[in-house]
């Protein structure tokens, strides 16, 4: 089997179960998308493989050894480098998530765009279709949703130029965040 296809297997069986707490959708829907949005941006297929398993070592019972077995340092790198620290309080993991990714490599900070892009335009459409209650979903309300997608924004554009996915994270997280 190929190694991408071995990604999305894995993937599928890590997060067996998990539903997405705005919209009770499949919570595989997610990193599917973020691989499919990394693969038409041309980004390598390490970085493919790293976008499907992104939540794997936050959110299942397996961790970035695993996923290093399975498909090389590259992608553990990768995938290393947008997980947060589920034993840290909201405020502290995300600080710490932002820190991070000022000096991810390219690869890193392209996941973690289009993770942020994914989850901003599916909120997006949930605000349409649910209004502003959605935003109790959330871990945090409207306020701090908006520092910490505007924080990781600016976090990203360091020591990179601006391309085709960064200025789409911009317009949606203008879009959620200025309706």
């Amino acid at each position: 089997m190929e190694k991408l296809d071995n990604a999305i297997l894995f993937a599928t069986k890590a997060h067996d179960g998990q539903r997405r707490k705005t919209d009770n959708v499949a919570m595989i829907f997610h990193p599917f998308t973020v691989g499919m949005i990394l693969q038409r941006a041309g980004m390598s297929e390490d970085t493919v493989i790293a976008g499907i398993l992104h939540d794997v070592a936050e959110d299942t019972k397996y961790n970035l050894e695993d996923i290093e077995k399975y498909f090389g340092k590259e992608v553990r790198k990768i995938v290393e480098e947008v997980t947060e620290n589920k034993s840290l309080d909201w405020k502290q993991r995300k600080t710490e998530a932002i820190e991070k990714i000022k000096n991810a490599s390219i690869e890193g900070k392209m996941v973690a765009t289009v993770d942020k892009i994914n989850n901003l335009e599916t909120l997006y459409d949930l605000i349409d279709e649910k209004g502003e209650k959605i935003w109790n979903c959330f871990n945090k309300p409207y306020p701090e949703q908006k520092w910490y997608y505007t924080e990781m924004y600016q976090a990203i554009l360091e020591n990179i130029q601006e391309n085709e996915l960064t200025q789409r994270y911009k317009r949606i997280l203008e879009k959620v965040f200025n309706k």
